[in-house]
């Protein structure tokens, strides 16, 4: 029992209130399961946490029916967890390019 009662030993997390602890995306489907994982996990953790579900798509910022409706005027495209947001301001070549990949 080397250092039972002696200084801590680590390193910890500084979290100020209200901060993120974190985030988890998933399909709809596995909504219920990440729920009851996030629950359990919350025990770990000292003080309070609460689980919040986001009205955004993912990890963007946009609610899910901006990106349903972006995504089919061809306003966004997805690139890996994020959204690469296109413009129509620029050369008509690299438009052209953006439209055909």
């Amino acid at each position: 029992m080397r250092g039972a009662f002696g200084k801590p030993y680590s390193t910890a997390a500084r979290v100020n209130i209200g901060q993120v602890l974190l985030s988890v995306r998933t399909k709809d489907s596995n909504k219920a399961v990440v729920i009851e994982a996030l629950r359990r996990c919350k025990y770990k953790f000292p003080g309070r946490q609460k689980i919040i579900v986001s009205k955004k798509w993912g990890f963007t910022k946009l609610t899910r029916q901006e990106y349903v409706e972006a995504r089919a005027n061809g306003l966004v495209k997805p690139d890996g967890c994020h959204v690469k947001y296109l413009n129509t301001n620029g050369p008509l070549a690299n438009h052209l390019k953006e439209l055909a990949a």
